[in-house]
C-alpha cells in the first residue's frame, strides 16, 4: 500500500512543477525591471556624425560626471558622454573643436536631459573605444593591454 501512496505523490509533485512559470521568463522581467538610466543596450546603438564644438575634460553643471564630447550634428547638438577614463591615460581620446567626428553610442535621458553614452569614437581615420559592448568605461589599462595585443598580434604576422 506504500508504493501507489508513493506514485501519486510523485505524480502530484511533477504536476505542481509542471505548472510553475519558467524561470527564464521571470529572469527577463527582473532585468527589464532593474534596468537604470546608465544601462546599453548593443542593439540599440546609432552612429552620429558630426564637428566638435567643444571637449570638456570636466563635466558642467548639471551634466553626468566624466569627460564630455559636444558636437554638431545634422539634427542638433548633442552631449556625448565619454566617461572618466574617455580623455585619461595612453590611448586616450585625442580631439579638438572643429574636427569631424563619428560616434557610435546609445542615447539616454539622464536627470531630464539628452546624454549620449559613447561606446567609440573615431576622429581621423583612428578609431577609440570608450566603453565596452556592456557600457562599461575602458581604462587606461585596459586601452594598453589592448594595444600590447594587438602589437604583438601585428608581429606575429
Amino acid at each position: 500500500m506504500k508504493h501507489p501512496f508513493a506514485a501519486l505523490c510523485a505524480v502530484m509533485f511533477l504536476s505542481m512543477l509542471l505548472l510553475l512559470p519558467p524561470v527564464q521568463a521571470q529572469t527577463a522581467a527582473v532585468a527589464k525591471r532593474h534596468a537604470g538610466p546608465f544601462s546599453y543596450d548593443v542593439t540599440q546603438e546609432t552612429t552620429l556624425k558630426g564637428t566638435v564644438s567643444s571637449v570638456l575634460t570636466r563635466p558642467s553643471q548639471g551634466m553626468i560626471m566624466g569627460s564630455h564630447l559636444l558636437f554638431a550634428t545634422s539634427a542638433g547638438q548633442v552631449d556625448a558622454s565619454l566617461g572618466r577614463f574617455g580623455l585619461r591615460g595612453k590611448g586616450a581620446l585625442s580631439v579638438a573643436a572643429g574636427q569631424q567626428v563619428e560616434v557610435t553610442g546609445v542615447m539616454k535621458t539622464i536627470k531630464s536631459k539628452q546624454v549620449f553614452l559613447a561606446r567609440t569614437v573615431k576622429v581621423g581615420g583612428q578609431v577609440y573605444a570608450i566603453r565596452n559592448a556592456h557600457g562599461f568605461p575602458v581604462s587606461p589599462q585596459a586601452r594598453a593591454i589592448a594595444l600590447r595585443k594587438a602589437t604583438q598580434n601585428r608581429e606575429a604576422l
